[in-house]
Order: structure tokens, then sequence, then C-alpha cells
């Protein structure tokens, strides 16, 4: 299938590693041109050459930054000033309970996972309203649904994306522009295969036995009884940022296999 993305100027954030990585691979091998985001120069050195090595003729640019700062967004602004499709995917979490969250906990988190995406939407979505055509894409998580204890602060603020995502979605009536979000559900990045592989090693069982167990008693829920891959999760992304999908717009899309029990 022609995903129509030839040509298209995407900036994909925190897209060094994980889902990000994933959902720039797959951009780029549709034909777009990327702009790989990491916070350091080598992080986004290494990515590309990822990509290259998938994707030789890949288009990609590179914006090496913190995109949770204020000044980080003007420079990208001012850098590339347009963009056909943003991917707000980058992200952080830890786990933390409740009552040892500080105030400088929140705000770190919000200024990452919130404002990251609110400040790019706010510098690139008018331009796209004139062009009567783009995609703003937030990469949420199951967890905006179904809150985390053991990270209540990151819960938090991926039911924030989802709010922000629909209300970005009401001014985009009548145009080519949609805002959508989608929520994937765990996933097999880097850090998630490495804490199994870590776990499997200190419990002596394999791999495979740790992600059964993983599912039967922390997320027992999930229809797809397994770690989601980040293609799998990049394929969804890679759609909604298509202009395939036109008619899909403010909405909140699952990757979460099933996790999620309600229907709406």
């Amino acid at each position: 299938m022609d995903y129509q993305l030839t040509g298209k100027l995407c900036l994909v954030t925190g897209s060094t590693a994980g889902i990000g990585l994933a959902i720039a691979t797959s951009l780029a091998a549709e034909g777009a041109e990327v702009i790989i985001n990491g916070r350091t120069d080598d992080r986004v050195a290494e990515a590309i050459e990822k990509i290259r090595a998938k994707h030789p003729h890949a288009k990609l640019k590179a914006f090496a930054g913190d995109l949770s700062k204020v000044d980080e967004v003007t420079e990208v602004d001012e850098r590339f000033q347009r963009l056909d499709v943003l991917v707000n995917n980058l992200g952080v979490y830890e786990p933390k309970p409740f009552d040892q969250l500080t105030d400088a906990d929140w705000q770190a988190i919000i200024e990452t996972n919130f404002y990251s995406g609110l400040r790019l939407s706010r510098t690139f979505l008018p331009g796209m309203l004139n062009r009567n055509w783009g995609r703003i894409i937030f990469i949420s998580s199951e967890s905006a649904i179904q809150i985390p204890v053991e990270m209540i602060h990151y819960g938090v603020t991926k039911t924030m994306q989802l709010a922000l995502s629909r209300g970005l979605a009401e001014t985009t009536v009548g145009t080519g522009v949609t805002v959508n979000s989608v929520l994937p559900g765990p996933t097999k990045s880097e850090g998630v295969d490495q804490f199994v592989k870590d776990m499997a090693k200190n419990q002596g069982k394999s791999a495979a036995d740790v992600e059964k167990d993983f599912f039967k008693t922390a997320r027992p829920s999930s229809l797809l009884q397994r770690f989601a891959s980040v293609e799998e999760v990049a394929n969804m992304v890679t759609y909604v940022a298509s202009p395939l999908s036109s008619a899909t717009n403010g909405a909140a899309l699952r990757c979460e296999g099933g996790l999620v029990r309600t229907i709406l």
C-alpha cells in the first residue's frame, strides 16, 4: 500500500530509540523526509545510521536538542519553519510511590511529556491550518485510561495528552488537518527487553517465561498476552500520519493489545 507520504516533512520527537525510532524508520521507508531528534548529536547520528542501514536512500535530517525546553522548540521552528507531520513521542517515566512524588517530580514529567507536545503543536499547527493539510499525533499510553498506581504522575501526563489532542482537533474543523492520539500498551522497546532479560537471569527463568508471567499476573486483561513490538506501534502511527487517514480526527487510537476492557 502506498501511504502517500513521499516528500512530507515529519518531526518525530525522541526518535533515537524505542517506539520513536521505529516510527521514524517506518515513515522514512514510506518516502517521508524525517527529522530525527534526540538530546545529543551522538545519539541522533547513531539513530540515523540505524535507519540508513535498513533504508539506504532514506531522507533524514538531524535535530539534537531537548524539546521539553522552550528555547529548543524555538530553535527547531527557526530551522525548519514548517512541518507536514508532527509526532509528539518524547516522554519519560519513572515508577515512584505517590507519597514520595515532589512538586519537582511532577513539574519535570509534565514539562517533558506534556509541555513538549503543547509547545510544538502551538508552533506548527497554525502553518498546517494555513496550508490546509497536516498531521499532529500524540504518543500517549494505555496508562492514560488505566492510571498505574506505581507511577500516577506518568499516567496523569498521558491523560493530559488525550485532552490536548482532542481539544486541538476541535480547531481543525473543515480542514485537511487532523490531530489524534495513539495509545500503546506494554511494548518491547530496548529498555523493556533488557529488563525482561535481567529479570530472567535473576530468577533463573527464560525470557519467554518471564514475559508470560508478566501478562498472567501484572496485565491479565491483555488479549495479546505478549509485548507488542515497536514496529506494530509504528505501523499504526504511519497510517495516522498519512493522507489515507483523512477521516480519522480527534481520536484516541488504541494499540495496546486489548488490555483496556472498556468499549469507549
